[in-house]
């Protein structure tokens, strides 16, 4: 499959995102149809390598797809790219455990919550791993799931590890405004034993190549994956939030007139001309942070100034897509807050996901301003 057939998949299965997002907040996961979909359309296996029996995409896809699926659920979008991004992952272990994860052609599906929370204690032929889990999105459509935690075999360093589903507990803990079909429940693991080939060093998980020669995210770092595959549902929402907007002004009558219809009143044309500037600007600076990581990692590792510039790059389209979304709902009129429009799914969606911590703002200016004036990048760093 290469990269237009994947968008076009992408954009043609967005409807029934749409369709089942109700249903999803309800459930809180991604309903059954729309996973099914994704599956039929064979996109889970966008940016593994051919070698491995994916279809060998770049970034620039898995991101570009996941903006299309977003324009009909953000939240069914980000739980389908993760499970893009985590089977790319788990190219990055060691060869026999890739071998097992993708015996017979399989591909892994692995919720892969990223923080460190747990504890991995060696023993002999592996390791006893130990904690507790949150942000495990697209539990219920796993049967992997990778958790990362203090590797006590060394001073100081982190270590993946990755389990079958029936190996962890999982709590049902995902009760939120927004992002509910994430189903981004919390695991728990009790000294649970896992092969050495089965576990990866944090940083061969967060920087180093996989050595799959013809991995098209070989030399990216795990940190500017994320930030711009996580911002594509984001990006997507705005889109979309524009276009239901436009189709809004063209129906609505002005409560408390004799009859005037918002589409032929220059405030809210205004309105609509500025949202429009600002997604498109959104959208241009987004694209094109996409593409400079791409150009920048086909040839050497980025520096630490292209990293930084990047989950920039996303977290302002983030911000932005918020800000969108806000204007939106300042000139629509309050029925698009009735639960049956989707402006307040939207919304709420965004409003939620801007929560992930490669989002937030002040940290990721600090970030951004320090290396900028020359000052290295710290260990604890999401860069």
């Amino acid at each position: 499959m290469d990269e237009q057939t994947f968008l076009s998949r992408c954009r043609d299965i967005a409807p029934v995102l749409a369709d089942c997002a109700d249903q999803g907040e309800t459930i809180r996961r991604v309903p059954d149809q729309v996973y099914d979909a994704v599956v039929e359309a064979d996109l889970l296996a966008a940016v593994v390598p051919r070698s491995l029996g994916g279809h060998g995409l770049g970034l620039n896809a898995l991101c570009q797809g996941t903006r299309e699926l977003a324009r009909g659920c953000p939240a069914s979008a980000w739980s389908m790219s993760f499970l893009m991004l985590h089977a790319w992952m788990m190219t990055r272990f060691p060869p026999e455990g890739r071998d097992e994860f993708f015996a017979g052609g399989q591909l892994p599906r692995s919720a892969a919550p990223l923080a460190p929370t747990g504890r991995l204690t060696g023993t002999e032929g592996g390791y006893r791993v130990t904690g507790r889990w949150e942000w495990a999105t697209s539990i219920a459509h796993s049967n992997w799931v990778m958790v990362h935690g203090f590797d006590e075999t060394v001073e100081f360093g982190t270590r993946f590890a990755a389990l079958p589903i029936e190996d962890v507990t999982i709590e049902d803990v995902w009760f939120t405004s927004g992002m509910r079909a994430t189903g981004s429940n919390t695991v728990v693991l009790d000294d649970v034993f896992v092969p050495e080939s089965r576990t990866c060093t944090g940083t061969d998980i967060q920087q180093s190549g996989s050595g799959v020669e013809d991995d098209q995210l070989q030399l990216l770092p795990l940190a500017s994956v994320l930030a711009l595959t996580a911002s594509a549902p984001a990006v997507g929402a705005a889109e979309a939030g524009l276009d239901l907007y436009r189709e809004r002004l063209t129906e609505r009558v002005l409560a408390y007139s004799l009859g005037d219809r918002a589409a032929e009143q220059p405030v809210a044309q205004s309105r609509l001309a500025g949202i429009m500037s600002d997604v498109t600007t959104m959208r241009s600076a987004w694209d094109a942070a996409i593409s400079r990581i791409e150009e920048l990692s086909s040839v050497e590792a980025p520096t630490d100034l292209a990293r930084v510039e990047c989950r920039l790059a996303a977290a302002a389209a983030v911000r932005s897509s918020r800000q969108a979304l806000g204007a939106i709902g300042e000139g629509a009129g309050a029925s698009v807050y009735a639960s049956s429009h989707p402006h307040q799914r939207l919304q709420r969606d965004v409003e939620t996901l801007k929560g992930h911590a490669i989002f937030d703002w002040d940290r990721t200016t600090e970030l951004a301003g320090r290396v900028a004036l020359g000052q290295a990048l710290r260990l604890t760093d999401m860069a």
